[in-house]
């Protein structure tokens, strides 16, 4: 017999795990959900990239000659931040239509909603192809727990994968790339009096960075992704005022589009930047996640957000990277689409919340992906 969830419920019972990132600590949070699904039926394998940095497997059904399909999401968060929150961020407490909570939107909810639907159908999915539920620790820095999953096998093939992350139940075909960098410069440190002397590491660094305006991508845009982009983020350097500084150091964020190598870039970065004897070192990267909308399946996809929109959705890409592009690294390459109850504008932000309403919406849409997958 079927076991229905409150994915509601749910939501609230996941963000009463203070999972924020640092220090993450997924553990509870995962081995919970690993609980509830294994209740259901679910085979369930719990994957550690450090102490209590907790990933879940739960696979249902399988052995027919098509692959799985995937329903992938993080339960680690942001931190609070700053400014005070109104709501208490563990307590779930809901407004009308909202409910509330740092992981609410980004992405909790998103979670939720796939596992009430995966137990909801658990009955049927263990007769076909079956459904693979990836829940990951460790996104929010570097998706770190996505990457050990690829890294060491422990995912198998997937012939579909949904990433649950927020964008209010619109169907995004992927992301662009995250790649970041440190560059430095070195000097030779002098009295300031007497700068002659010295070498200035950070004027050398300002003729890097007036260069990093001028960079020209190997590729210069995508269809649908448009342009890849370079930001310097952080600058540091000095000992004090009346020195000449021997040391500069920024850090670059680069978000890329398919047919940029990160490595490459690193690389290509490095001989543009060489002139004035900088260095550049990579620190982290997601590669860019990308389907073609014709393909079949997410024309699919398209065709059940459809009644929830109110229109047939056009192809378009999410902001941020997702922890797809491992997953999608570590299954084989299948078709992926981005699709979640949270609102993505609200991610990371004080008083962070979740429509309920969708979040009904997105079981509903989750059901049906995964029963068209496990019938055709």
């Amino acid at each position: 017999m079927a076991t229905t969830l409150d994915p509601r419920a749910l939501t609230r019972e996941l963000l009463a795990f203070n999972t924020i990132n640092p220090p993450g600590m997924e553990r509870a949070c995962a081995r919970h959900l690993g609980a509830i699904l294994e209740a259901a039926g679910y085979r369930c394998a719990y994957h550690e990239f450090a102490d209590s940095r907790t990933s879940l497997v739960a696979e249902i059904g399988g052995g027919a000659k098509r692959p799985p399909i995937c329903f992938t999401g993080h339960i680690d968060t942001v931190p609070l931040g700053a400014a005070p929150w109104t709501r208490d961020a563990f307590a779930g407490e809901t407004d009308g239509d909202k409910l509330y909570g740092r992981g609410s939107s980004d992405m909790k909810s998103g979670v939720a909603a796939f596992v009430a639907a995966a137990v909801e159908l658990a009955p049927v999915l263990a007769r076909g192809p079956g459904v693979i539920l990836v829940i990951t620790a460790g996104e929010e820095v570097g998706c770190e727990g996505a990457r050990f999953l690829a890294d060491h096998d422990h995912l198998g093939r997937a012939g579909a994968i949904v990433v649950a992350e927020p964008t209010g139940n619109y169907p995004y075909v992927g992301h662009k790339g995250l790649a970041w960098y440190e560059v430095e410069t070195t000097g030779v440190t002098a009295h300031a009096s007497m700068p002659e002397v010295g070498v200035n590491a950070i004027c050398k660094m300002a003729r890097v960075i007036a260069d990093l305006e001028a960079f020209r991508f190997p590729v210069e845009s995508h269809p649908v992704m448009g342009k890849p982009t370079l930001n310097v983020g952080t600058i540091e350097g000095g000992i004090n005022t009346n020195s000449v500084p021997d040391r500069a150091r920024i850090t670059l964020d680069v978000r890329t589009v398919p047919g940029i190598d990160h490595g490459h870039l690193c690389t290509h970065l490095a001989h543009a930047l060489a002139p004035h004897g900088a260095t550049v070192k990579p620190l982290t990267g997601v590669p860019p996640l990308y389907t073609e909308p014709a393909d079949e399946w997410v024309q699919q996809v398209f065709e059940v957000c459809t009644p929830f929109l109110g229109r047939r959705p056009d192809p378009r890409v999410i902001a941020f990277a997702t922890d797809g592009a491992d997953l999608r690294r570590g299954m084989g390459g299948p078709p992926a689409v981005i699709l979640g109850p949270g609102e993505p504008q609200l991610a990371h932000q004080t008083d962070e919340w979740c429509s309920m309403a969708r979040v009904e919406e997105s079981v509903d849409a989750f059901r049906t992906l995964m029963r068209r997958w496990c019938s055709a």
